[in-house]
C-alpha cells in the first residue's frame, strides 16, 4: 500500500489522512499461530528490539502510539516484562509499529527519527502523553511541542515527517501484519509465533511465559 507524501504532509505540515488508507483496526486480539520463520523476517524498516536474539522466547508486539490500551501496557506491564524477562536474557522483545490513524503514524515516524536512536524512550514519551498530542486540535504543533524536548529542531521535525521512505516502511510493516499475520487490533502479541489473547497484565504475562522460560 502506497501513501503519497503530498497526502501526508502539506507545505504547512498539516498531517493528512494516512489513516484513511489503512485497514480498519481496533483494540483486542485473537489467538492463532503463524509461520514463525515468516514472522521473524525483518520488515521494510529496521527492527526495534530489546534483549538477546538468542533468548529462548521471542515476544513481538504490534502497537499504535495513539492506542490507550497500548499505553496502559507500556505503563503497567512492560516494566515487569523488561525486568523479569528481557533484562535477564529470557525474552527477546521486538516492537513493530501498527499505527491506527494518521497522527499515530506521524508519532511512529518521529520515534524512529529521534536523535541518538531513542526509539523506546520516545515511545514511552508518546504513550505517557497521549492526551496532549493524539487528540489535540492542532496535532502538528502538539507533536512539535513534545518532541523538541527530546532534541528535535523545527527543521529535523519537518524533515522527518516528509520522509517518504520512512512512511512507506511503516505502512509496509502495518500492511504485512494485517495481510499475512491477521493483525487487526492493538496491542497484538506473538509469543514464539503464537498470537495470544491473554498477555495484557503482569499475571497473564507470567502465566504465558513461565512454562517457556523455566525458573
Amino acid at each position: 500500500m502506497h501513501v503519497s507524501r503530498r497526502a501526508f504532509v502539506t507545505s504547512s505540515l498539516a498531517i493528512a489522512s494516512v489513516g484513511s488508507a489503512l485497514p480498519l483496526a481496533g483494540c483486542g486480539d485473537d489467538a492463532n499461530s503463524v509461520d514463525v520463520k515468516e514472522l521473524m523476517k525483518p520488515g521494510a524498516i529496521p527492527e526495534k528490539s530489546l534483549g538477546k536474539a538468542t533468548a529462548p522466547v521471542t515476544v513481538i508486539e504490534y502497537s499504535s502510539l495513539g492506542c490507550p490500551h497500548c499505553a496502559a501496557f507500556a505503563a503497567d506491564v512492560f516494566p515487569h516484562l523488561k525486568s523479569a524477562y528481557i533484562d535477564t536474557g529470557k525474552v527477546y522483545y521486538i516492537a513493530r509499529d501498527f499505527p491506527l490513524d494518521q497522527v499515530a503514524a506521524a508519532a511512529a515516524m518521529l520515534a524512529r527519527c529521534a536523535p541518538g536512536d531513542k526509539y523506546f524512550e520516545m515511545s514511552d514519551l508518546f504513550f505517557s502523553t497521549q492526551d496532549r498530542w493524539h487528540v489535540a486540535q492542532n496535532s502538528v504543533d502538539a507533536l512539535f511541542a513534545l518532541v523538541k524536548q527530546a532534541g528535535f529542531t523545527r527543521d529535523s521535525f519537518e524533515t522527518c515527517l516528509k520522509d517518504q521512505t520512512l512512511l512507506d516502511g511503516i505502512t509496509a510493516v502495518r500492511s504485512r501484519a494485517a495481510d499475512v499475520f491477521h493483525v487487526d487490533a492493538t496491542p497484538t502479541f506473538f509469543v514464539n509465533g503464537k498470537k495470544l489473547e491473554k498477555f495484557h497484565s503482569v499475571e497473564e504475562v507470567d502465566a504465558a511465559l513461565s512454562a517457556l522460560v523455566g525458573s
